[in-house]
């Protein structure tokens, strides 16, 4: 069981506590984690590229010279792909890109996830993170205090003062424990924990 050390906003050490090994201290399968990852990006891709292929293009319907004597190699229509203006050969056309991973394999891909940045001492956990107004630059103090530049900051409920003190940071993000991801989790240089989201991820992942 992992024991890792509890900050307060000021970055100063309170306390510590014990992760679950059920959630933090799994066996990490990264093949389970790029499939995650893949498809969190795949889901993303909105598909809707568009070329014409030669039967789509306008024009073209007559034969630009006739089949023999002229010296130039036969032509059926000024359409083709090799004319300028011509159709695309294998256009793209809009297509859906997404695909589905069990439920069972996005839980195990997030608890390898968090399991591999507890393992790279990539976890900070704060007692908690609560602001009176919204302002930037107080959420910027807690994370320099924190030592945190480029990070995750995981929110057991949506406390609209932290979300919004925290959006205009742009290697900063804030998730909720619904909308908590793989991808997130592993582009992100440090993942920062509330206590309470840590209590809640283990409620909701053990």
């Amino acid at each position: 069981m992992a024991n890792v050390s509890v900050y307060n906003m000021e970055g100063k050490e309170v306390g510590k506590i014990d992760l679950s090994d059920a959630v933090f201290g799994v066996k990490v399968n990264e093949h389970l984690v790029h499939m995650a990852v893949v498809q969190h990006l795949a889901n993303k891709r909105q598909g809707t590229q568009k070329a014409k292929t030669r039967s789509e293009v306008s024009g073209g319907g007559r034969k630009p010279w006739r089949q023999k004597g002229t010296g130039h190699a036969r032509q059926g229509s000024t359409r083709s792909p090799q004319w300028k203006g011509g159709g695309v050969v294998f256009a793209p056309v809009p297509r859906d890109y997404s695909f589905k991973l069990n439920k069972k394999e996005k839980r195990a891909a997030l608890k390898s996830a968090l399991t591999s940045k507890v393992m790279d001492e990539k976890i900070v956990v704060v007692d908690e993170l609560k602001f009176e107004e919204i302002k930037t630059k107080n959420f910027k103090t807690v994370m320099d205090n924190l030592k945190v530049e480029n990070g995750l900051v995981v929110l057991a409920e949506n406390d609209q003062n932290v979300i919004l003190s925290a959006r205009n940071l742009p290697a900063v993000e804030t998730t909720s424990i619904g909308t908590l991801n793989v991808y997130d989790v592993m582009k992100a240089g440090k993942v920062v924990l509330t206590k309470d989201a840590v209590s809640k991820i283990e409620e909701v992942y053990a």
